[in-house]
């Protein structure tokens, strides 16, 4: 029997006042720190690049084809960049909007299916928990598919609500349908792959047949081969190469084999989501008992029972396959904090009580940690004074979780039986606590963005034709060609754009000395170069001038020509330069 409270733990006020505090903290940061490659990078590139050429269907990263995944967050990010400018927060803005979407949606359902109280407490440990808040505040793929795989989730349970007319059942199961089709068009296949794999895997192991009369089959397929369709035709008609490296290499070969270059243990995610529900791990075993304990709907639906098989089951695919991220189990996170939220209301005062001392303790050994052991660390590429300069924001970070943890402590001793405040305050002493040190990570993402370099680079490019070749010599630069409005000439190392450079071999300069070549008989010219390469090259007396430097990049232009005039340049691939806004 549910025994869980179902009144809301705080009034509408509280509630209203704490969905405007998440919503200030959670966007406000978003131009605060510098653009990280790979990801994030690559996506605002390759947004920029099909907002500057108007070229909605053939996705193209540094002025190659880029097929490794559908357009759908390409699309919304320029969308963005045409509606507010291009920037680095405008580059993050649909992740965080699904991030936080996808709060709001968890708390709905869980009110909703379950009972107030439920959804309240799912919001909160989502939005709190790391691994979804810090995710939400990434330019990368991961948080938008498990937002469109989240509503999938959440759709097919409120429409699995038993005594819901026939046409509120229709209507939650047509979003199913749909926000599958959008999982597809984010990611690929598995947005259709393991939500059908989780159905099959329930009614096994539930022996729910019945289900499979609520889900409205031929209405929800039309709907979403309508959604999902269209793009994969058009692009496959302009593109005949499309078909084959997207489904076969990308789909498939990324999966079952280990040619991508990102292995990992089996257990690789473990530690992953460990961390990523740190605040509240002390609870997770006592709310997998209570789920499990909870019984069936009266028309033999278990919501629990399916969430509990789509977060095995998920975890274990992304478990065996070859290629891992830590965002790729980022789909489970809605499932489990509904698991978390649905036990917390049962939590007393007293166990309350217990969970924030273990954390203020874990909370000043942290930071003790932090201040004894990160000023040691550091090497050629981070160098130590990054460490250190990253160790105050540490430090900041934790101190606010603790303090706010005390904070906690007072709220759950003047309580009258309810939790909610004091669980609140625990949930944005974590909440802040990430926020700070994402943030304070900009010390480590400004030097890995290039982006002091790109006034220096704009100015020498401003005194150019809008055609001067820009080549990236043995390296591939994932963030500088967004800061400087500017693609990049690939010469001897193609990277991830193997398949883009093999269809358009006419793009790019296949060796070293092909490009000492192509930039002599350049009339203009700029090039990035790592450091140890531009020493070779200046051992070999190639006429170079530096226009600007770090430890990881040097720019250098042709030099010896007037830099005024309009004359063509010599160049693989034409710039695809920002428009004036």
């Amino acid at each position: 029997m549910n025994d869980t409270p179902s009144r809301l733990p705080l009034n509408r006020t509280a509630l209203l006042l704490l969905v405007l505090a998440l919503a200030l903290i959670w966007f406000v940061p978003l131009g605060w720190r510098h653009l990280l490659p790979s990801d994030e990078g690559r996506y605002a590139e390759m947004a920029r690049e099909m907002f500057v050429t108007g070229d909605w269907i053939t996705p193209r990263y540094n002025g190659y084809k880029y097929f490794e995944k559908p357009p759908l967050q390409t699309w919304l990010n320029a969308l963005t960049f045409a509606w507010f400018g291009i920037g680095e927060w405008q580059a993050r803005l649909y992740t965080a909007l699904t991030g936080f979407a996808g709060v709001l949606l968890l708390g709905y359902t869980g009110a909703r299916v379950f009972n107030a109280a439920t959804g309240v407490f799912a919001a909160i440990v989502l939005a709190t928990s790391p691994y979804w808040n810090l995710m939400g505040h990434f330019n990368t793929l991961d948080m938008g598919l498990s937002f469109w795989m989240e509503l999938t989730l959440c759709a097919l349970l409120l429409a699995q609500r038993p005594n819901l007319p026939t046409g509120q059942v229709r209507l939650w199961m047509w979003i199913c349908w749909a926000s599958m089709a959008l999982a597809v068009l984010s990611k690929g296949l598995i947005g259709v792959i393991l939500p059908g794999a989780v159905l099959v895997l329930y009614t096994l192991i539930a022996r729910d047949w019945a289900v499979w009369k609520r889900l409205h089959l031929i209405g929800g397929l039309i709907l979403f081969f309508a959604i999902a369709t269209p793009w994969f035709v058009l692009v496959q008609q302009r593109n005949p190469e499309f078909l084959n490296f997207f489904f076969i290499v990308q789909q498939f070969k990324r999966y079952l084999t280990p040619e991508q270059n990102r292995p990992g243990a089996f257990y690789y995610f473990v530690p992953v989501i460990l961390v990523g529900f740190l605040p509240w791990l002390s609870v997770s075993v006592q709310s997998l008992r209570h789920a499990l304990r909870l019984p069936r709907q009266p028309n033999g639906f278990a919501p629990v029972i399916m969430m509990l098989v789509w977060t095995v089951f998920i975890f274990l695919f992304f478990s065996a396959s070859h290629s891992k991220l830590i965002s790729y189990t980022l789909p489970i996170a809605p499932a489990l904090a509904l698991l978390i939220g649905m036990y917390l209301p049962l939590v007393t005062p007293a166990m309350l009580r217990r969970h924030l001392v273990g954390y203020a303790v874990f909370l000043l050994v942290a930071a003790l940690g932090a201040m004894l052991f990160m000023g040691r660390l550091g090497d050629a590429r981070n160098p130590t004074e990054l460490y250190v300069a990253y160790r105050g924001w540490v430090v900041a970070a934790l101190g606010v979780g603790f303090a706010l943890t005390l904070a906690a402590l007072w709220l759950n001793r003047r309580s009258r039986g309810g939790i909610g405040g004091a669980a609140a305050m625990f949930g944005a002493a974590w909440l802040l606590l990430a926020t700070i040190a994402g943030t304070g990570h900009d010390v480590f993402g400004r030097l890995s963005s290039g982006a002091p370099l790109a006034p220096a680079i704009k100015a020498a490019l401003a005194k150019l034709p809008p055609d001067t070749p820009f080549y990236s010599v043995g390296v591939l630069d994932h963030t500088l060609p967004f800061y400087v409005d500017h693609t990049m000439i690939m010469v001897e190392h193609a990277d991830e754009l193997a398949f883009g450079v093999s269809v358009e071999p006419q793009k790019w300069v296949p060796t070293v000395a092909q490009w000492v070549q192509r930039w002599d008989a350049d009339r203009y010219a700029l090039a990035l170069i790592p450091p140890d390469r531009y020493e070779q090259l200046l051992a070999q007396h190639v006429p170079m001038q530096v226009v600007t430097r770090d430890s990881r990049r040097v720019i250098v232009e042709k030099p010896g020509v007037a830099q005024t005039g309009a004359a063509p340049a010599d160049a693989a691939s034409p710039a695809l330069a920002k428009p004036q806004q």
